[in-house]
């Protein structure tokens, strides 16, 4: 009877104590992860409610440097089409300021997109009330280095022709 006691009160215990909290850097994680499922299934309210009010998204393209309401402007109406995108995380670094509050946070992540191939996300975070929340994102398509002079060459004669 002692025994059955003590394993009932042990198990009491172990029920009531608090769960281990998540760490930030997992909390910066499920940010991004949710940033990326509300981006595929194009939940336009659940994807902006997660970035800062003065965020900033670079896109891949040079001209691509919105503020989060002329993000929104151009997302939106996809995301009311039901017209998202879908970048899946294969690699991602996240390094938090080691100095003073602690409430910075930065991230590169390689990304699997069926439309574009690899691509990479980066940029930052901070730390507010509500949690963790994107002030900036930047997407860009990496290009291998033995590609690189050709793109370039590219990219400047289609600039050339724009002007």
């Amino acid at each position: 009877m002692r025994s059955l006691v003590l394993a009932l009160t042990l198990l009491a215990a172990v029920a009531t104590s608090p769960a281990r909290a998540a760490t930030p850097e997992q909390d910066i994680a499920a940010v991004l992860d949710a940033l990326h499922t509300a981006a595929a299934k194009a939940d336009g309210l659940a994807y902006f409610a997660l970035y800062t009010p003065d965020a900033t998204y670079l896109g891949t393209d040079a001209a691509e440097r919105w503020s989060l309401a002329e993000f929104k402007g151009y997302a939106m109406p996809y995301f009311s089409k039901g017209q998202g995108w879908t970048y899946v995380p294969r690699e991602r670094h996240i390094t938090i300021a080691p100095i003073g509050c602690r409430c910075v946070a930065w991230f590169d992540e390689l990304l699997d997109s069926q439309s574009y191939g690899t691509s990479r996300g980066t940029g930052t975070l901070v730390l507010t009330p509500q949690g963790w929340k994107v002030s900036q994102y930047a997407l860009t398509f990496p290009i291998p280095n033995d590609l690189a002079k050709g793109m370039t060459d590219q990219i400047k004669a289609f600039e050339a022709k724009a002007r």
